[in-house]
């Protein structure tokens, strides 16, 4: 009975990385890319803005709000991995 952690460990694997995770797909083939962004994408895309001196429309889609996030993080060094 002692030797069935390796069973268990085996069933918490992570499914094999064949195909993107939603993290890593492009926001152009979001099934929902097009509805309004989220109220969480809206904040943090405030506090990028602030922090790069621009302003961002309120009528941005998810997919072209995720865009902007990644081009201010960009600008601004945040969301980055420290090292």
């Amino acid at each position: 009975m002692t030797d069935q952690p390796n069973d268990i460990q085996s069933s918490n694997t992570q499914p094999s990385n064949t195909e993107p995770s939603n993290t890593q797909k492009d926001p152009d083939q979001w099934v929902t890319g097009e509805e309004p962004m989220t109220g969480a994408q809206q904040s943090y895309l405030t506090l990028l803005a602030q922090e790069a001196g621009e302003e961002v429309p309120e009528s941005l889609t998810k997919a072209d709000a995720s865009k902007k996030i990644d081009e201010l993080q960009e600008r601004t060094g945040r969301g980055k991995d420290q090292q």
